[in-house]
């Protein structure tokens, strides 16, 4: 296949249908949280733009990002790699090794000069000139700069490859950063997590390949589409939070009732995230569905910030600390309270209008 060809040309060669190319670009559309016309400019896009060729690195990290990647249902994998995109180097699934493998990263580079996504996962270690990341014989912070003088742009995968990680959690021996330390000429898209969710990393992708430009991005540079919420504003469990019910041990009786997590060291308040929309495994759950607290992998430093099960000092938000009834007890206070002084008021008005009516006016008194 070549990456002169459209997704909508490999897919027909397959012997799929318009039908169902159109309900897949619906489900494309829904997954990045397009409008009502997301979908017929998905079509448009996946019609008419050519394939975009990606290439796919690998630094200090434990390959959980192409684990996470390979498990997406919306849109498949397979789709993605296989008509989606030209997927031309990944040594983790790539079929081909060794000098062949290393060829393939210099004819891309020449051949789609300017026009390639650079997918990157993991991170460089600066220390000893970079040896203690070794690839194809080289340190590897030396390829990833190479392959990114040429790219249109940079995908960092996960949170090694954003932020560092536990490559680089104190005292960081190795020196290992986050790509954006090493390449500064270029736009990165952060997509942090450790893993980041399957339906995330395609999503970015898709968007790419479709519209041909970066998704919007916050001040960090991770895409708002997915990480502009904070999984606390959309977990199920936030009612038990806003109602200052938590767990107070582990299976205790309130893990038992589905009891807010906050208390045991849910980092939710403070994640900004997809997990509770999205969520993993095609949809199926999350940590905190599962009965764990969130540790904040998505956000830069989470592994430096103390142990996972401490809970939060610093979120102030009604409920906590306090039970249904004392919370009751403060809104029918403050009822009240509102009730007495807009009787008050509503006693000196008519008492005034009263006091006027009988008063005769000052030329009646003269």
């Amino acid at each position: 296949m070549s990456a002169t060809e459209t997704f909508y040309d490999v897919i027909r060669r397959q012997g799929i249908t318009r039908r169902n190319f159109s309900k897949f670009c619906s489900l494309t559309a829904a997954s990045m949280g397009l409008g009502a016309t997301g979908a017929s400019q998905v079509a448009h896009a996946l019609e008419t733009n050519p394939r975009v060729p990606v290439i796919w690195m690998h630094g200090l990290e434990c390959t959980c990002c192409s684990e996470s990647f390979i498990r997406s249902a919306h849109p498949l994998v397979k789709d993605v790699v296989l008509s989606m995109i030209s997927l031309d180097y990944d040594d983790t699934i790539m079929a081909a090794a060794g000098h062949q493998a290393e060829a393939i990263l210099q004819e891309t580079r020449q051949k789609y000069k300017g026009k390639y996504i650079l997918a990157v996962e993991g991170n460089p270690p600066l220390n000893e000139d970079g040896m203690f990341c070794i690839d194809g014989g080289r340190p590897f912070v030396e390829k990833l700069k190479e392959m990114a003088a040429d790219a249109m742009a940079v995908i960092a995968w996960g949170s090694c490859a954003s932020w560092g990680c536990v490559q680089a959690a104190k005292p960081n021996p190795t020196h290992a950063v986050p790509i954006d330390k090493v390449i500064t000429d270029k736009p990165i898209i952060k997509v942090p997590g450790c893993p980041p969710i399957a339906e995330v990393m395609t999503g970015v992708i898709t968007f790419v390949n479709t519209f041909g430009r970066l998704p919007e991005l916050d001040r960090q540079g991770r895409p708002l589409m997915f990480y502009s919420q904070r999984i606390h504003d959309k977990c199920y469990r936030r009612p038990h939070f806003d109602a200052g019910q938590f767990v107070e041990e582990w299976d205790d009786e309130n893990a038992r009732k589905g009891f807010c997590l906050y208390k045991m060291g849910c980092k939710g308040p403070t994640t900004y995230n997809a997990c509770s929309t999205v969520r993993w495994n095609d949809g199926v759950s999350f940590p905190i569905q599962s009965g764990h607290g969130c540790i904040g992998c998505s956000e830069d430093g989470f592994w430096d910030k103390g142990p996972f099960y401490e809970r939060l000092s610093n979120i102030h938000q009604f409920g906590i600390e306090a039970n249904a009834d004392k919370i009751g007890i403060a809104a029918t206070a403050a009822v009240v309270g509102a009730m007495a002084i807009h009787a008050g008021i509503t006693a000196v008005g008519r008492l005034r209008v009263k006091h006027d009516h009988k008063t005769p006016p000052a030329s009646a008194q003269e």
